[in-house]
């Protein structure tokens, strides 16, 4: 009766990560003797947890990506890529100099999936980041030139 209650307030509430931790919370703190404090902790950095998660599904999902892609699978053998510096971008160096990053090259050089795992890595550690096709952003430009907006 009581836990429908709290399950009730938590939904209310909309803290969806406190209430998927409940019980494991709950029960893990009543084994290992916790105090009110601790579980109260526990139970917020659930919610923290899914928060965090649910942020970087929707920046994710915001992006665009045409591919699921990380550094980790990309090729530096196969292309004619500059390694040290795309793993310097990787860590975010042109982001406190509010720099954009173009990639351009050659088919099958790797663009897109540097571009992706890029911009995917940094989206993870809180950042926001828009993959567009240069053929696609220019037509879309020139859409909104012809009606009038600036874009």
């Amino acid at each position: 009766m009581l836990r429908d209650k709290i399950m009730t307030a938590l939904e209310q509430l909309h803290l969806p990560g406190m209430r998927s931790a409940f019980d494991e919370v709950l029960a893990a703190g009543l084994k290992q003797r916790h105090t009110p404090e601790r579980l109260l902790l526990d139970l917020l950095e659930a919610e923290l947890a899914e928060r965090t998660a649910r942020s970087i599904r929707y920046r994710l999902g915001l992006a665009r990506f045409p591919v699921d892609k990380d550094l980790a699978s990309f090729d530096f053998s196969a292309s004619p890529v500059n390694e040290a510096l795309v793993r310097s971008l990787h860590h975010g160096s042109f982001l406190p100099a509010h720099r954009n990053l173009l990639l351009i090259g050659g088919t099958g050089t790797g663009k897109t999936h540097l571009a992706t795992a890029l911009a995917r890595h940094l989206i993870m550690q809180g950042y926001r980041g828009r993959y567009f096709n240069v053929v696609d952003l220019v037509n879309q430009l020139e859409q909104e030139k012809l009606g009038g907006r600036g874009g």
